[in-house]
């Protein structure tokens, strides 16, 4: 029969996440990551396997805890303005809380990163997000809610820099408040929209 694992794999997976988030990937070292886990790299190994596929189970516990806000702020919303401006408003407060590293792991674990494999996870991550923004604006369009020239592909690829700005923003030492207002003054850009033909609410 093989061992017992003597350690908590969850509390040592969300250290290992820690670390990522923290530093990127290139830069954890294995050694950086066992001592954060408070295990030993035979250990690590066993338990995840190497560095690449721990990595990639910290992303998807990253998206589903994390970064699980974005999700649920572009789909529990009843207009694609709703839905952005709270992502953009949660976005502000869970940069910069104090109880993990600040910004966005999907964002800035892959600074300075050369693996092509993590590249391209990340960015498949963040086009996923962008294409979710386009979609709710393209709904909006089809029900007359938004004008039928808006530029869903240019405003989708705002919110999205704006998102990452906010990030590196917080990484920087941006307060809440301060990413707030960043976030006030970017719905500013959202086109009028229309209610039954008329004019409606504007940003």
């Amino acid at each position: 029969m093989g061992r017992t694992r003597s350690f908590d794999r969850d509390a040592a997976l969300e250290r290992a996440l820690e670390e990522f988030w923290r530093h990127g990937y290139e830069a954890t070292s294995i050694a950086g990551l066992t001592a954060a886990m408070g295990i030993n790299p035979p250990s690590l190994y066993a338990a995840f396997g190497d560095k690449r596929r721990l990595f990639a189970e910290a992303v998807e516990r990253y998206q589903e805890t994390h970064g699980a806000f974005s999700t649920r702020a572009l789909t529990e919303e009843a207009t694609a303005r709703d839905a952005v401006e709270r992502l953009l408003r949660e976005a502000a407060d869970v940069y910069t809380s104090t109880t993990h590293p600040p910004g966005c792991m999907i964002i800035s674990a892959g600074v300075n990163t050369t693996d092509p494999g993590v590249i391209a996870e990340l960015r498949g991550h963040r086009e996923g997000a962008k294409r979710v923004i386009r979609e709710r604006i393209e709904h909006d369009v089809r029900s007359a809610r938004l004008p039928g020239d808006t530029d869903t592909a240019g405003l989708a690829t705002y919110y999205a820099a704006v998102i990452q700005g906010m990030s590196t923003q917080a990484r920087d030492g941006a307060s809440r408040t301060d990413l707030e207002r960043v976030a006030a003054l970017a719905m500013r850009a959202w086109p009028a929209e229309l209610l039954d033909g008329a004019p409606g609410r504007t940003a």
